[in-house]
């Protein structure tokens, strides 16, 4: 859920004012360095995208990596024009005549489902022009638990760039993209899922294991919730970490040495890019 939250925080919520707020809470989130045969670098990062407070995460390690790196790669590189990334959700979102949102889920999912979309201020048919894995990422973002984009990793990184090439794994097009083409069988899935982990929230935990950089706390983030459906999980992770991998892989080989800043949870286990990249024929060792 954290996740999928952080997802939108990400791509919608940027916006919020990083205004005086509470002390930052420190963070020592785990970094990588990549090496190819011809010793080509590269460095993986994962961030974190939402927090409830300020992240102290900037290490000698870090700023160290981030000096040598010729370029950022991230998941989306225009983060800050939030109206462009909000008008490409608006134009994916669209939908014609959908059936009430209730009805888009299980009937022992529909309590939960009225209980979210009563927090939010939401009725059962204003989601009638409304695809339903919009309807699923709209409630998300009002399930939030107090975390901020603001305090997010992401855009931090992206500031870092200065004048250096901003290299994107995906762009919010094709992000976005991915839950607008699940059938709507899985959009349905997901819907259940956001409105099931509403009462249950997880991000305390991920919050938790990113900033002690716990490698085995953050794997077990990604065999809970909405990821321990077999086709979201292909479609929101495994098969976008496959795809990053290779992208990253070629651009270490051409020595563009790359500063790739995802969501810590992509890293992780046997699908994610840590391994994925060790299976490419590269070399990553753990610098923090």
């Amino acid at each position: 859920m954290r996740m999928l939250r952080g997802l939108l925080a990400t791509l919608l919520l940027g916006l919020a004012l990083g205004a005086c707020g509470p002390e930052p809470l420190p963070a020592t989130p785990a970094l990588w360095a990549v090496r190819d045969e011809a010793g080509h670098e590269g460095w993986l990062f994962g961030t974190i995208h939402s927090a409830p407070a300020p992240l102290d995460w900037r290490s000698d390690t870090i700023d160290g990596a981030l000096t040598k790196a010729g370029a950022i790669m991230v998941e989306v590189g225009n983060l800050q024009d939030d109206a462009a990334v909000a008008a490409t959700f608006a134009r994916l979102a669209q939908g014609e005549n959908e059936p009430p949102l209730s009805t888009r889920v299980a009937p022992d999912v529909r309590p939960a489902l009225k209980a979210l979309m009563d927090k939010a201020g939401y009725v059962d048919g204003q989601f009638r022009e409304v695809e339903t894995w919009a309807a699923a990422l709209t409630l998300a973002r009002n399930s939030e638990d107090g975390s901020d984009a603001a305090n997010g990793v992401d855009r931090a990184v992206l500031q870092a760039a200065g004048a250096r090439p901003v290299l994107e794994l995906e762009g919010a097009e094709a992000q976005l993209g991915i839950f607008d083409t699940l059938p709507e069988r899985e959009q349905r899935d997901l819907l259940g899922a956001v409105a099931q982990e509403a009462t249950s929230p997880d991000g305390a935990d991920l919050l938790k294991g990113w900033r002690r950089g716990d490698i085995t706390a953050l794997e077990a983030e990604t065999r809970r919730g909405l990821l321990a459906d077999p086709e979201l999980r292909e479609a929101l992770f495994t098969a976008r970490n496959a795809a990053w991998a290779d992208k990253i892989a070629k651009t270490v080989r051409e020595d563009r040495r790359p500063f790739v800043a995802v969501g810590a949870a992509h890293m992780v286990g046997p699908d994610g890019l840590v391994a994925l990249l060790e299976r490419a024929g590269l070399t990553v060792k753990r610098l923090q």
